[in-house]
């Protein structure tokens, strides 16, 4: 049995990943900004946590930590996302989304890591996104987060060393939840035409996707393994396997060109 502290475990991946570790038997102590929103069942602790303030991050943490007594998996999953021109973006909005899907997350890997460490083991599962490597039109500064997010973890991987604490990079592709239904949408003055083809092209490959069980399962595989892979990448085979390889080799104006096309713009 596993102590699982997971964060955004109210809905979409985070909420299919808590079921799917409350069904083997694990115990998981989930955040939400509105508890009452978690599922209820006697292995999920909820924990009230908005990633947008600072000092409700160290507080909750410490809390759900001295409940557990230590955590052995730390899953950094909540987000949010924004869809406009990267022109039009305000440094607030900038901000706002750097704070929920980067500053947040890191401050939690830096408490994690501090109890780990004591512990002697642990392991932490950043969900970045596929969007670091191949960017979506239109969400500049989530990819920009994520990609941020990413680029952390590898520096952690770096630094670690024989610590006994294993820090992976999560990485989906498009999955299917109602993460569109909650995107913030930014003016788009001078881009309408732009911004609706590669909304209709996000919003129907966001239907066709995956489940969010498909990144449930390959969480569950990593926190069974002695050794887990640095980077997984999930999702459907085109998305997840065959354009992040066919990447690699084309320059940088190719793969431009081939997002642009892909996206209908």
């Amino acid at each position: 049995m596993k102590r699982v502290f997971l964060t955004g475990a109210s809905s979409g991946i985070g909420l299919t990943t808590a079921q799917a570790l409350l069904e083997r038997g694990d115990t998981v102590w989930g955040t939400a900004r509105d508890p009452s929103r978690l599922i209820k069942h006697e292995r999920l602790h909820p924990v009230r946590l908005d990633l947008k303030n600072n000092a409700d991050i160290e507080q909750a943490f410490a809390a759900a930590h001295a409940e557990a007594g230590h955590f052995d998996v730390v899953i950094n999953n909540a987000g949010s996302g924004h869809f406009g021109p990267a022109e039009l973006l305000s440094q607030a909005e900038i901000a706002d989304q750097f704070q929920v899907v980067f500053f947040a997350h890191i401050r939690l890997m830096q408490l994690a890591l501090a109890a780990m460490r004591r512990h002697g083991s642990g392991l932490i599962i950043n969900v970045t996104s596929l969007a670091s490597l191949l960017p979506v039109p239109f969400m500049g500064a989530y990819n920009a987060a994520k990609s941020a997010m990413a680029s952390f973890t590898m520096c952690l991987q770096i630094e670690l060393g024989h610590t006994g604490i294993h820090v992976v990079d999560l990485q989906p592709a498009d999955i299917r939840t109602n993460f569109n239904d909650v995107v913030t949408k930014n003016r788009d003055v001078g881009y309408e035409s732009r911004v609706a083809k590669t909304w209709k092209a996000v919003d129907k490959n966001m239907k066709a996707a995956p489940g969010p069980e498909t990144v449930a399962r390959a969480i569950v595989k990593l926190i069974d393994q002695k050794n887990p892979p640095m980077r997984v990448l999930v999702g459907d085979t085109f998305q997840a396997k065959i354009a992040p390889f066919i990447f690699r080799f084309l320059p940088h104006r190719t793969r431009v060109w081939g997002l642009k096309m892909y996206y209908g713009i």
